[in-house]
C-alpha cells in the first residue's frame, strides 16, 4: 500500500519544479505546507496537490521535507521534524530520515520521569545498568552497594539510588547510545517493565537517563530541564512536544519552551536531603549537581561536584579532613568516595538530591491516571 504523504515546501523554489518532484515521489502526496519563501510565487501557483495548513490538517503516514535553505536552516528544520516525530510521523529529506521512537505500551498507569497513597515501583534505565532487570524491594544498605562494587558492578545506577532515598520498589535496567529523538539503540527496559507488572502496582514510574527516553507508552510526561537545555536544538523540541510538563531546575529558557507548545513550567530547585543527621559534624560533600550546602545540619569542609571525574576527585580527597562523607549516589559515589571514607574511619552518609517546588506535587498529582482497582 503507498504510503500517504504530507510535503513542505518553499516558495523560493519555482511551482512546476516543486510540482515535478512531487509528482515523482514514491508516496501519495495528501498535502503541501508552504513554509515560507516568496521569491517565486506567482500567485496562482499549482502544486498539483492541495495546500494545508498544518502537518496533522490530513491523514497522513509521514513527512517529506522538499524545503532548503534560506527558508528552513538547520535548526528550523529541527523544530518541523521534531513536530513530525511529535504526531508519531517519520520526518524525510533527500538525504537523511527521523523515525519516531518506537513506544511500547504497558497496562499499569505510568509516569515517566508519590507513594504517599498507591503502590509505585520505579523502572529506572541508566548507562550502567544490569544485564537483566534487576528488582530491588528494599533499600539497599552501603555495605549491599559496597559489595556491589567489588564484585565488578555500577553500584550507583540510577535504581539503587530509587530504592536506597525514595523508599519504593525499583527496577533496574540498562540502554546503550541514544538519537537524536532519544530513542536507546539498545535496552532491557521492557523486561522491566514486565516485571514491573508482576508487582501488581498501581503505578509504574519510568526513569529517563540523559537525554534518552524510555521507549514506553506511557500516560504522562515530565521532562527535567536547566540552563543546559537549548528547547530548540537539535530535536529537543521533540522533548518538549511530548511532555505534559516541564520542570525547570534552573536557568531554562522558558520564552523558547513557550515558542514550542503551550505546556506547563514550574520552577524548582534541587536540594541535598541527607538519609541520616549529620549533627553538626565536619562534613564533606561528594555530589555531581548543583544543589547547595547551606542549610546542612552540619560543618561544611570540603564540596567536591567533581563525582562524575574520577581523577579529579582521586586527586582531591587527599586533602579531605572530615568526620562524615555526605554522598549523592551517583557515578563514583561508591568505588571511589566510600572507599576513601571507610579507609579512613570516617563514616558515610547517602544524599538525596530532592526536586524541590512550592506547586510540583499538585501538578505531578493532577497527571496522575485515576482508575478504580476491582
Amino acid at each position: 500500500m503507498t504510503q500517504r504523504a504530507v510535503a513542505l515546501i518553499d516558495g523560493e523554489h519555482y511551482a512546476p519544479v516543486v510540482r515535478d518532484a512531487l509528482a515523482a515521489l514514491p508516496y501519495h502526496v495528501v498535502g503541501a505546507l508552504l513554509v515560507g519563501g516568496t521569491e517565486k510565487l506567482r500567485g496562482s501557483d499549482d502544486y498539483g496537490v492541495p495546500l494545508v495548513d498544518a502537518l496533522d490538517a490530513v491523514e497522513a503516514d509521514l513527512v517529506v521535507d522538499l524545503s532548503d535553505e534560506p527558508v528552513l536552516g538547520p535548526r528550523e528544520r529541527m523544530l518541523w521534524a521534531s513536530r513530525a516525530l511529535a504526531l508519531g510521523l517519520p520526518y524525510v529529506g533527500a538525504d537523511f530520515r527521523f523515525d519516531p521512537p518506537p513506544l511500547h505500551p504497558v497496562e499499569t498507569p505510568s509516569l515517566a520521569l508519590l507513594s504517599r497513597d498507591r503502590r509505585v515501583v520505579v523502572v529506572a534505565m541508566g548507562r550502567g545498568g544490569p544485564a537483566e532487570p534487576e528488582l530491588l524491594e528494599t533499600p539497599p544498605t552501603l555495605d549491599d552497594l559496597l559489595e556491589l562494587s567489588r564484585s565488578g558492578r555500577h553500584a550507583a545506577s540510577d535504581h539503587l539510588e530509587a530504592a536506597a532515598l525514595a523508599g519504593v520498589p525499583a527496577i533496574g535496567c540498562r540502554r546503550a547510545g541514544g538519537g537524536l529523538a532519544g530513542a536507546p539503540f539498545a535496552s532491557n527496559v521492557l523486561e522491566g517493565a514486565l516485571l514491573a507488572q508482576e508487582l501488581d502496582p498501581e503505578l509504574l514510574v519510568f526513569d529517563g537517563s540523559g537525554a534518552a527516553l524510555p521507549p514506553v507508552d506511557v500516560d504522562a510526561r515530565i521532562l527535567v530541564a536547566n540552563g543546559a537545555h537549548e528547547a530548540r536544538a537539535g530535536l529537543n523540541a521533540y522533548r518538549v512536544l511530548v511532555s505534559d510538563l516541564v520542570v525547570d531546575t534552573g536557568g531554562t529558557d522558558r520564552e523558547a519552551i513557550r515558542s514550542i507548545a503551550d505546556v506547563p513550567v514550574v520552577a524548582a530547585e534541587l536540594r541535598l536531603r541527607p538519609s541520616e543527621p549529620l549533627r553538626g559534624r565536619r562534613t564533606a560533600v561528594f555530589t555531581t549537581g548543583p544543589a547547595p550546602t547551606e542549610g546542612l545540619d552540619a560543618e561544611i569542609v570540603h564540596v567536591s561536584r567533581n563525582l562524575a571525574r574520577r581523577d579529579a576527585l582521586r586527586g582531591e580527597l587527599d586533602r579531605v579532613d572530615a568526620e562524615v562523607y555526605l554522598v549523592e549516589l551517583k557515578a563514583a559515589a561508591v568505588d571511589v568516595v566510600a572507599e576513601a571514607a571507610l579507609a579512613r574511619g570516617a563514616e558515610v552518609v547517602l544524599a538525596a538530591n530532592d526536586v524541590v517546588s512550592d506547586e510540583l506535587d499538585e501538578r505531578v498529582l493532577a497527571l496522575v491516571p485515576h482508575r478504580s482497582r476491582a
